[in-house]
């Protein structure tokens, strides 16, 4: 079915029972923007346990990408099941991983030699990469992004800097991480051109970062998101990543790019590097590696992942059912699905751009293949952070049929399953126009 289909108020009765029972035994620092409550899914397709009918357009956070319950993923799984679900890869050997691992190694964006750590999520794909760089360049300083989200355990977190609510509490954070401002063209910290922006974001580095709080020759890496996810979905300029390029190679530093949101073809590429022409280091994936199994890998050229035997590991890192899993999802993304995501993405962009001719609410339409943002602002010129505007798109969305999230404070993001057809794509637009109404004001 491509067009949702609400057969009850939401939440519905049988909804309304388990988030009761939820609110009792479940951590409350979750963050549930509406009642939904999951029964199956099939492909952009999900149904809740009172029979409501939903198109998904946040695929659980940018990880379906092969969407729900692909044939060949679950096929892949049970395979393994039916063979053994674990034997853990830090002490023992099995085919699985070691194949992922060369199938990873033939499609990161990294030259030469290449070698693979697994863990389970993003925040251990890029914890193991802030490890690896420190090890491998005897430094330990760490510069990020503002507006960067990296991850919640405690090395990640240092680095992440999306929303103060992530960090409040949770002091004194990992000391040597130090943070300039991201290339957002959009909000420009610099009022200069786009390509200036970029200049000027290196700039800082050099003049602000490298001279009056940390010598670049005790700066282990710079971790930066190719396109920024928990930000808003910004898209930075292709200079800024070449100029971040050549920074870091001028002075030792391990350039980690976080594609754990950004990667698995979800941007119409494999990674959203090879839209802006620059080769990481170090990469960390996860999310979208394995259709919804828990997964992560961070890849890094064979000289860098230098580290001895005990100095890393993880128990369930590299699971052989999650590794199945993955390697029936690569063959699914190249087989088509990467290049759907090209061509959605764009039919998307036009109707969202369309959109934005008519309504000033919105301020911005940005992105690459089926990782699009919207930008909210009650003013074009002062662009003031249309927040709770923003907020009420969602609910409204939600109340007709359409599982949506929002990406920093005042965005919202387009991240469906790469199984997505233009039909679906047009069914989420006009339900997205319907909520721009009532939020707006228009007739």
């Amino acid at each position: 079915m491509a067009i949702p289909e609400i057969k009850t108020a939401l939440p519905g009765p049988k909804a309304a029972a388990l988030i009761a029972r939820d609110s009792k035994r479940v951590s409350p620092s979750y963050t549930r923007d509406y009642p939904f409550v999951m029964a199956k899914g099939q492909g952009a397709v999900v149904e809740d346990v009172d029979g409501n009918v939903f198109l998904d357009c946040a695929a659980g956070i940018a990880v379906t990408g092969t969407g729900h319950s692909h044939p060949a993923v679950v096929n892949a799984i049970v395979e393994q099941v039916h063979k053994y679900l674990h034997m853990s890869g830090t002490d023992f050997y099995y085919e699985p991983q070691v194949e992922l691992a060369e199938k990873v190694a033939g499609i990161v964006p990294i030259s030469g030699e290449v070698k693979c750590f697994f863990g389970n999520s993003g925040t251990e794909a890029n914890e193991a990469a802030i490890k690896m760089a420190r090890y491998h360049t005897k430094r330990v300083n760490i510069i990020a992004f503002l507006g960067s989200f990296h991850g919640r355990t405690l090395g990640s977190l240092a680095l992440t800097s999306s929303r103060a609510v992530q960090r409040t509490g949770f002091g004194p954070m990992m000391p040597g991480v130090y943070h300039a401002p991201y290339a957002n063209p959009y909000r420009n910290p610099f009022n200069a051109s786009p390509d200036a922006c970029a200049a000027a974001a290196i700039n800082y580095i050099e003049d602000q970062i490298f001279t009056n709080l940390v010598s670049p020759d005790e700066v282990a890496a710079i971790v930066v998101e190719p396109i920024q996810g928990e930000g808003g979905y910004v898209v930075p300029p292709a200079a800024f990543h070449q100029q971040l390029r050549a920074l870091a190679t001028r002075h030792g530093i391990m350039l980690v790019a976080d594609e754990v949101q950004s990667g698995m073809g979800r941007t119409g590429k494999m990674f959203a590097c090879e839209h802006f022409g620059f080769e990481p280091d170090i990469i960390s994936i996860a999310k979208g590696i394995a259709s919804g199994m828990p997964l992560s890998i961070t890849a890094a050229r064979a000289e860098v992942m230098d580290w001895k035997p005990g100095a890393h590991a993880s128990t369930f890192g590299g699971n052989p059912v999650s590794c199945a899993a993955a390697l029936a999802t690569i063959d699914v993304l190249k087989s088509g699905l990467i290049k759907n995501a090209e061509t959605v993405g764009a039919h998307l962009m036009r109707r969202l751009n369309g959109l934005k001719d008519k309504y000033a609410l919105i301020g911005d339409v940005r992105g690459h293949g089926l990782m699009i943002g919207v930008e909210f602002v009650r003013d074009r010129v002062t662009k003031e952070r249309a927040t709770t505007e923003r907020d009420r798109i969602v609910q409204e969305m939600f109340k007709r049929g359409v599982l949506i999230l929002g990406a920093g404070r005042n965005a919202l993001r387009f991240a469906p399953p790469l199984v997505l057809s233009t039909d679906q794509a047009d069914a989420i637009v006009d339900i997205f126009e319907q909520a721009l109404k009532v939020v707006s004001g228009s007739k």
